[in-house]
Protein backbone atom coordinates (compact mmCIF):
# COMPACT_ATOMS: atom_id res chain seq x y z
CA UNK A 1 0.00 0.00 0.00
CA UNK A 2 1.63 3.60 -0.90
CA UNK A 3 2.03 6.08 1.85
CA UNK A 4 -0.45 9.07 1.39
CA UNK A 5 0.81 12.12 1.89
CA UNK A 6 -0.13 15.81 3.28
CA UNK A 7 -0.97 19.30 1.44
CA UNK A 8 1.24 22.00 3.28
CA UNK A 9 1.17 25.62 2.20
CA UNK A 10 4.26 27.27 0.94
CA UNK A 11 4.82 29.49 3.93
CA UNK A 12 4.80 26.53 6.15
CA UNK A 13 7.37 24.99 4.45
CA UNK A 14 9.41 28.34 4.33
CA UNK A 15 9.17 28.76 8.18
CA UNK A 16 10.31 24.97 8.66
CA UNK A 17 13.41 25.48 6.64
CA UNK A 18 14.02 28.85 8.48
CA UNK A 19 13.44 27.63 11.82
CA UNK A 20 16.13 24.87 11.04
CA UNK A 21 18.96 26.05 9.25
CA UNK A 22 18.73 30.08 11.00
CA UNK A 23 19.85 31.97 7.54
CA UNK A 24 19.61 35.57 9.63
CA UNK A 25 22.49 34.07 11.63
CA UNK A 26 25.22 33.76 8.41
CA UNK A 27 26.84 36.94 5.83
CA UNK A 28 26.34 34.76 2.28
CA UNK A 29 27.13 35.47 -1.01
CA UNK A 30 22.97 35.39 -1.84
CA UNK A 31 19.41 35.21 -0.64
CA UNK A 32 18.54 32.01 1.54
CA UNK A 33 15.21 30.88 1.36
CA UNK A 34 12.08 30.67 -0.99
CA UNK A 35 14.14 32.47 -4.55
CA UNK A 36 11.81 32.07 -6.93
CA UNK A 37 7.51 31.54 -6.25
CA UNK A 38 5.59 28.90 -7.47
CA UNK A 39 2.18 26.79 -6.23
CA UNK A 40 0.63 28.21 -2.75
CA UNK A 41 0.46 24.20 -1.65
CA UNK A 42 3.17 22.21 -1.60
CA UNK A 43 2.56 18.31 -1.41
CA UNK A 44 5.96 16.97 -3.09
CA UNK A 45 9.71 18.69 -2.41
CA UNK A 46 12.62 17.00 -4.94
CA UNK A 47 16.07 18.02 -3.51
CA UNK A 48 19.10 18.45 -4.95
CA UNK A 49 22.38 20.16 -5.38
CA UNK A 50 21.97 22.73 -7.82
CA UNK A 51 19.28 24.60 -9.40
CA UNK A 52 20.36 23.88 -13.14
CA UNK A 53 18.21 22.91 -15.99
CA UNK A 54 18.78 19.36 -15.48
CA UNK A 55 17.27 19.33 -12.11
CA UNK A 56 14.66 21.36 -12.43
CA UNK A 57 13.23 19.06 -15.53
CA UNK A 58 13.56 16.63 -13.64
CA UNK A 59 11.40 18.03 -10.51
CA UNK A 60 8.79 18.42 -13.23
CA UNK A 61 9.11 15.07 -14.67
CA UNK A 62 8.52 13.69 -10.82
CA UNK A 63 5.99 16.13 -10.67
CA UNK A 64 7.19 18.08 -7.89
CA UNK A 65 5.71 20.99 -6.26
CA UNK A 66 8.92 22.66 -4.64
CA UNK A 67 12.67 21.83 -4.88
CA UNK A 68 15.03 22.32 -2.24
CA UNK A 69 18.79 22.96 -3.23
CA UNK A 70 22.59 23.92 -1.76
CA UNK A 71 23.12 26.29 -5.25
CA UNK A 72 20.13 28.11 -5.98
CA UNK A 73 19.80 30.75 -8.66
CA UNK A 74 20.88 34.05 -7.55
CA UNK A 75 24.47 35.04 -6.20
CA UNK A 76 25.58 38.86 -4.32
CA UNK A 77 27.68 40.44 -7.90
CA UNK A 78 26.05 38.62 -11.04
CA UNK A 79 24.68 39.86 -14.17
CA UNK A 80 20.73 40.38 -13.38
CA UNK A 81 19.89 39.95 -16.79
CA UNK A 82 17.34 37.40 -17.36
CA UNK A 83 18.86 36.01 -20.32
CA UNK A 84 20.17 32.43 -21.89
CA UNK A 85 20.46 30.05 -19.08
CA UNK A 86 18.93 32.26 -16.34
CA UNK A 87 16.30 32.43 -18.80
CA UNK A 88 15.25 29.16 -19.27
CA UNK A 89 15.49 27.87 -15.72
CA UNK A 90 13.43 30.74 -14.33
CA UNK A 91 11.07 29.73 -17.58
CA UNK A 92 10.73 25.79 -16.68
CA UNK A 93 10.31 26.76 -12.68
CA UNK A 94 7.21 29.31 -13.65
CA UNK A 95 5.72 27.70 -16.49
CA UNK A 96 4.87 24.89 -14.38
CA UNK A 97 4.25 26.94 -10.88
CA UNK A 98 7.27 25.20 -8.84
CA UNK A 99 8.58 26.84 -5.59
CA UNK A 100 12.79 26.97 -5.39
CA UNK A 101 14.04 27.18 -2.01
CA UNK A 102 17.65 27.82 -1.60
CA UNK A 103 20.15 27.56 1.78
CA UNK A 104 23.90 27.94 0.85
CA UNK A 105 25.95 28.79 4.13
CA UNK A 106 23.06 27.79 6.42
CA UNK A 107 23.25 24.19 4.69
CA UNK A 108 26.79 24.24 5.52
CA UNK A 109 26.65 24.81 8.94
CA UNK A 110 23.78 23.05 10.04
CA UNK A 111 24.99 20.70 13.43
CA UNK A 112 23.58 17.19 12.23
CA UNK A 113 21.73 17.67 9.10
CA UNK A 114 24.31 19.80 6.83
CA UNK A 115 26.83 19.52 4.43
CA UNK A 116 29.62 19.31 6.82
CA UNK A 117 27.85 17.20 9.14
CA UNK A 118 26.40 14.46 6.76
CA UNK A 119 29.86 14.54 4.79
CA UNK A 120 31.64 13.56 8.32
CA UNK A 121 28.95 10.81 9.10
CA UNK A 122 29.53 9.09 5.62
CA UNK A 123 33.08 9.51 6.40
CA UNK A 124 33.14 7.60 9.98
CA UNK A 125 34.52 11.02 11.40
CA UNK A 126 33.51 11.54 14.44
CA UNK A 127 32.66 15.41 15.00
CA UNK A 128 33.83 17.17 18.36
CA UNK A 129 31.28 18.20 20.37
CA UNK A 130 33.18 21.10 21.94
CA UNK A 131 34.32 24.30 21.48
CA UNK A 132 37.12 22.22 19.10
CA UNK A 133 34.39 21.58 16.57
CA UNK A 134 34.05 24.32 14.86
CA UNK A 135 36.85 26.57 12.81
CA UNK A 136 37.34 28.98 10.18
CA UNK A 137 35.06 32.25 9.21
CA UNK A 138 31.94 31.99 10.46
CA UNK A 139 32.90 28.86 11.94
CA UNK A 140 31.72 26.62 8.91
CA UNK A 141 34.69 24.43 9.16
CA UNK A 142 34.08 20.84 11.56
CA UNK A 143 36.93 19.43 13.25
CA UNK A 144 36.53 15.28 14.46
CA UNK A 145 38.48 12.53 14.66
CA UNK A 146 39.02 9.39 12.71
CA UNK A 147 40.60 5.93 13.12
CA UNK A 148 44.24 6.31 12.95
CA UNK A 149 45.34 5.67 9.49
CA UNK A 150 47.25 7.35 7.02
CA UNK A 151 46.57 9.93 4.93
CA UNK A 152 46.92 7.34 1.68
CA UNK A 153 44.07 5.00 3.07
CA UNK A 154 42.20 7.66 4.41
CA UNK A 155 42.10 9.28 0.77
CA UNK A 156 41.30 5.86 -0.21
CA UNK A 157 38.46 5.41 1.91
CA UNK A 158 37.09 9.08 0.65
CA UNK A 159 37.09 7.67 -2.97
CA UNK A 160 35.31 4.56 -2.01
CA UNK A 161 32.46 6.25 -0.01
CA UNK A 162 32.00 8.95 -2.50
CA UNK A 163 32.63 7.07 -5.67
CA UNK A 164 34.77 9.57 -7.38
CA UNK A 165 38.90 10.12 -7.49
CA UNK A 166 40.39 12.13 -5.08
CA UNK A 167 43.23 14.39 -5.40
CA UNK A 168 45.36 13.69 -1.96
CA UNK A 169 48.28 16.47 -1.68
CA UNK A 170 51.43 15.78 0.88
CA UNK A 171 53.13 12.83 3.05
CA UNK A 172 50.59 10.15 2.02
CA UNK A 173 52.58 7.96 4.83
CA UNK A 174 51.71 10.93 7.14
CA UNK A 175 49.69 9.15 10.29
CA UNK A 176 45.97 10.84 10.38
CA UNK A 177 43.60 11.14 12.85
CA UNK A 178 42.21 14.72 13.60
CA UNK A 179 40.41 15.66 10.82
CA UNK A 180 39.23 19.19 9.42
CA UNK A 181 36.24 19.38 7.33
CA UNK A 182 34.48 22.26 5.43
CA UNK A 183 32.58 21.00 1.87
CA UNK A 184 32.29 22.50 -1.44
CA UNK A 185 34.86 25.73 -2.44
CA UNK A 186 36.67 25.93 0.52
CA UNK A 187 40.03 25.57 0.30
CA UNK A 188 40.71 29.30 1.15
CA UNK A 189 39.49 27.22 4.91
CA UNK A 190 43.31 25.25 4.94
CA UNK A 191 45.21 27.64 6.63
CA UNK A 192 42.52 27.76 9.98
CA UNK A 193 42.59 23.92 9.27
CA UNK A 194 46.22 24.48 10.02
CA UNK A 195 46.38 27.01 12.86
CA UNK A 196 43.38 24.68 14.45
CA UNK A 197 45.40 21.46 14.31
CA UNK A 198 44.28 19.00 12.06
CA UNK A 199 46.31 16.47 10.82
CA UNK A 200 43.95 16.42 7.46
CA UNK A 201 41.70 18.57 5.48
CA UNK A 202 38.96 17.21 3.57
CA UNK A 203 37.33 19.99 1.00
CA UNK A 204 35.69 19.95 -2.46
CA UNK A 205 38.35 22.15 -4.62
CA UNK A 206 41.97 22.57 -3.96
CA UNK A 207 43.96 25.84 -5.59
CA UNK A 208 47.28 26.35 -6.34
CA UNK A 209 48.57 27.83 -3.25
CA UNK A 210 47.52 24.64 -0.98
CA UNK A 211 49.77 22.33 -2.93
CA UNK A 212 52.60 24.21 -1.13
CA UNK A 213 50.91 24.62 2.19
CA UNK A 214 50.37 20.82 2.45
CA UNK A 215 53.60 20.59 1.60
CA UNK A 216 55.40 22.80 3.57
CA UNK A 217 53.15 22.65 6.72
CA UNK A 218 52.77 18.79 6.73
CA UNK A 219 49.16 18.92 6.94
CA UNK A 220 47.60 16.63 4.23
CA UNK A 221 44.90 17.69 1.68
CA UNK A 222 41.99 15.47 -0.05
CA UNK A 223 40.23 17.24 -2.76
CA UNK A 224 36.77 15.30 -3.48
CA UNK A 225 34.58 17.16 -5.65
CA UNK A 226 32.20 20.16 -4.85
CA UNK A 227 29.59 18.09 -5.96
CA UNK A 228 30.74 14.95 -4.13
CA UNK A 229 31.29 16.72 -1.59
CA UNK A 230 28.04 18.20 -0.94
CA UNK A 231 25.35 15.56 -1.96
CA UNK A 232 24.42 14.87 1.53
CA UNK A 233 23.08 17.92 3.02
CA UNK A 234 20.04 18.94 0.69
CA UNK A 235 18.16 15.50 0.78
CA UNK A 236 19.07 15.47 5.11
CA UNK A 237 17.28 18.79 5.55
CA UNK A 238 14.56 17.95 2.82
CA UNK A 239 13.57 15.14 4.19
CA UNK A 240 13.88 16.23 8.03
CA UNK A 241 11.08 19.01 6.89
CA UNK A 242 9.12 16.80 4.62
CA UNK A 243 8.80 14.10 7.33
CA UNK A 244 7.88 16.97 10.08
CA UNK A 245 4.94 18.34 7.29
CA UNK A 246 3.99 14.60 6.16
CA UNK A 247 4.87 15.32 2.41
CA UNK A 248 6.84 13.09 0.05
CA UNK A 249 9.99 13.65 -0.86
CA UNK A 250 12.59 12.91 -3.42
CA UNK A 251 16.47 13.63 -3.74
CA UNK A 252 17.43 13.72 -7.57
CA UNK A 253 21.67 13.81 -8.14
CA UNK A 254 22.54 15.55 -10.95
CA UNK A 255 25.99 14.27 -11.73
CA UNK A 256 28.79 16.49 -11.87
CA UNK A 257 32.48 15.75 -12.21
CA UNK A 258 33.57 19.07 -10.58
Amino acid sequence: MSPSFQVAPRTALLASFDALLQPAQFRDYGPNGLQVEGKAEVRKIVSGVTASLALIDAAIAADADAIFVHHGLFWRGQDGRVTGWMKQRLARLLAHDINLFAYHLPLDAHPELGNNAQLAHRLGVVLYDDARGRFGEQSLGFMGECSPCTAASLADHVQQSLGRSVTLVGDAGRPVQRVALCTGGAQSYFEAAIAAGADVFITGEISEPQVHYARECGVAYIACGHHASERYGAPAVAAHVAQQLGLAHTFIDIPNPA
